[in-house]
């Protein structure tokens, strides 16, 4: 049976890559022949090495600007009309957009727009009642003419498709499909004394501040794994010890080790890092948020994400104590079970062979 063509769009600086090779890797056992579309700068040696480890996935680089550095809505236009041209190019039967805005082209296939975020949701999330800067604004507009123009709008969370439908005025939300990911083969030797956190250390939305805030009365270290440079400037760390940007592999290993993965994120649409820490086993403090309580709830402990001290005190009271972080991190893998990458797959395979063919704009 010949594979269908299928185009995913990602990019290569964020979880969204991680989250678009496990998929085209599903996708591809699923019968579909997926076509990587990236978006920004340019995969690097070591991400095309990977990609080409995976049957019957390949890759392109489009040189096209990513939707939240774009100049403009012109620029983002011609963004999606050239990812259009790609898929006639290619004959696919659908395709699959990490960035809604992307959506406003006219494709001749039916197209799926994957809600991962926006500076809209950001803003909500991160900055609650502060007016919204221009720059934010256009780029909110681009996002609504494209989930306006999607076939079929999702979300990797009921929490994050709610705050869309909430942030776009929606008149349906988004349809959830939990993000999945492909289970460590990273074995425990033994745990050692330090809180980790990780990820895209310098976005505000991670809320390093308050937990480097709340390390200078932890009891045991805290290292935090990821970049802390940005396209606007640099973060730095008071009291925790910033290991650096850090690959797949190395965070895995420390992850393997920590005692506690905490994350106090204001916003995190899903959590790749803290589905990673889970599957490795480590007991997780997570900020009280909906999407965190939606994915987490029952295997983590919650803390209120603007309050250092009481971060400090309930990460004190779990390493002070041996058999709750055991118990908490074998809740934790066992919950990351729920969220694997062929799991997601396959209901991702269903979604699309029920557009499939479709006429564009008969939204689900």
């Amino acid at each position: 049976m010949t594979a269908v063509p299928l185009i995913i769009t990602t990019d290569a600086v964020g979880g969204v890559w991680t989250y678009a090779c496990d998929l085209a890797a599903g996708l591809a056992q699923q019968g579909f022949a997926p076509l990587l579309a990236v978006v920004g700068p340019n995969a690097s040696t070591a991400q095309r090495d990977a990609v080409a480890a995976l049957p019957g996935v390949t890759l392109r680089d489009t040189r096209l600007p990513l939707d939240w550095v774009a100049d403009g809505p012109a620029e983002i236009r011609g963004g999606a009309e050239a990812l259009a041209g790609l898929a006639r190019e290619i004959g696919a039967a659908a395709v699959l957009l990490h960035a809604p805005a992307f959506a406003v082209a006219d494709y001749a296939q039916p197209v799926i727009a994957v809600h991962h975020s926006c500076q809209a949701t950001w803003w909500q999330a991160v900055r609650p009642g502060e007016p919204m800067p221009p720059d934010f604004a256009w780029r909110t507009g681009c996002v609504a003419a494209g989930l306006a123009a999607a076939d079929l709008m999702l979300a990797p969370t009921a929490a994050h498709a709610a705050a869309v439908a909430a942030a776009y005025g929606l008149r349906h939300a988004p349809r959830v499909v939990h993000n999945g990911r492909s289970a460590t083969s990273e074995v425990l030797v033994t745990r050692e004394p330090f809180v980790l956190t990780a990820g895209r250390l310098w976005d505000e939305g991670k809320n390093l501040a308050a937990l480097d805030a709340a390390a200078a009365d932890l009891r045991a270290p805290l290292l935090a794994a990821g970049p802390l440079d940005s396209p606007w400037g640099r973060v730095s760390l008071a009291n925790g010890k910033a290991l650096g940007p850090t690959d797949a592999a190395g965070v895995r290993r420390w992850m393997a080790a920590a005692s506690v993965f905490a994350s106090t994120a204001l916003y995190e649409p899903f959590g790749y890092c803290v589905l990673e820490a889970a599957q490795c086993g480590c007991a997780l403090v997570l900020s009280d948020t909906p999407g965190f309580r939606e994915l987490w709830d029952g295997a983590a402990l919650f803390v209120p994400a603007r309050e250092p001290a009481a971060i400090a005190a309930t990460l004190n009271a779990l390493l002070a104590d041996t058999a709750r972080r055991e118990s908490l991190g074998n809740a934790a893998r066992q919950r990351a079970g729920r969220y694997g990458a062929g799991r997601m797959a396959r209901e991702m395979a269903t979604l699309i062979h029920g557009v499939a063919g479709t006429r564009r704009g008969a939204a689900a």
